[in-house]
């Protein structure tokens, strides 16, 4: 009777050690049920660009890009060439800058990016189709680290873009991307370049940029901390109001791409009715009296 108690005793803590073994195991198996799947990996070959969705870690395939024909885009040609030449180094492996195309609306900032990226693409030969496009919303940059570590190190190039980027006086999420173009222990993998469009050029108003100077313990340094972010783009391109000539330029290209029947006066004197009207010149005008034309004359818009 003595031994048997002896080696119940001796047992005891073998047969707890089992049970917390099997408790931990009960819980670790609880928590992997609990835990959110890891998000599938994109099949970038479905498509040329995505839209980044930091819910799930997604990347939506966008099949067909709304972009217009670099053709068509007059009276931004130096910008033009910059943003291409940068564009094609980058897409060949060489280095290339983050760019921040900047200025005036409607001048086609956002146009020429999508433009540049089909063009570039459709170039690269027996590689043609290995440069992607990623659009980034703005309400979205603070998760722009977990979009680089989803794309680092693959074969792939690939293009961020946010289009009309700007920051509010006391929104600190500017420092995610802060980070990623130039100061983070990461930084930028190599095979990411960002582009950006924004009325600002340094991306935030004037107003928001006198205010920091006026309730800030040291505002020098305070300002210069926003306003570094735009320095951290390589390549600056400005876009600003295009004049009367190259208005109707942008007009005639659009008639003449859509074979829209009018004739040459008819066509300038309601262009620039149009423009008054607008109380602006841009592109993006010219875009919508060109719509508006076409509808009036029951001219369809090839793609």
């Amino acid at each position: 009777m003595h031994q048997t108690s002896k080696n119940s005793i001796a047992a005891s803590p073998a047969t707890s050690d089992a049970r917390q073994d099997a408790l931990l195991e009960r819980i670790a198996a609880a928590l992997e049920r609990l835990a959110p799947p890891a998000p599938a990996a994109p099949d970038f070959a479905v498509a040329d660009a995505f839209i980044w969705h930091p819910e799930g870690h997604r990347l939506a395939p966008v099949p067909r890009v709304n972009r217009v024909d670099m053709s068509l885009l007059c009276g931004i040609d130096a910008v033009r060439d910059l943003l291409l030449a940068n564009t094609e180094r980058f897409a060949r492996g060489l280095p290339a800058n983050n760019a921040l195309l900047w200025g005036a609306r409607g001048m086609g900032k956002s146009s020429l990016v999508k433009a540049v990226h089909a063009g570039v693409n459709a170039s690269l030969g027996p590689k043609a189709g290995t440069l992607k496009l990623i659009e980034i919303h703005r309400e979205d940059i603070e998760s722009l680290p977990e979009l680089m570590g989803l794309v680092r190190g693959l074969s792939l190039r690939f293009i961020v873009f946010c289009d009309d980027l700007s920051f509010d006086a006391a929104d600190t999420s500017y420092k995610s991307l802060k980070a990623v173009l130039e100061g983070g222990i990461e930084g930028r993998p190599e095979n990411v370049i960002l582009y950006a469009t924004s009325n600002r050029r340094h991306l935030m108003s004037r107003d928001m940029m006198e205010n920091e100077r006026s309730t800030a313990i040291n505002p020098g340094e305070t300002v210069e901390e926003k306003v570094s972010l735009s320095d951290r783009f390589g390549l600056w391109l400005g876009f600003h109001r295009c004049s009367q000539d190259e208005y109707l330029s942008m007009v005639q290209g659009y008639v003449a791409h859509h074979a829209i029947p009018i004739e040459a006066d008819a066509l300038r004197r309601e262009a620039l009715e149009w423009a008054t009207t607008r109380g602006s010149r841009s592109g993006r005008v010219a875009w919508q009296f060109i719509q508006d034309l076409a509808g009036r004359l029951g001219v369809g818009l090839s793609e």
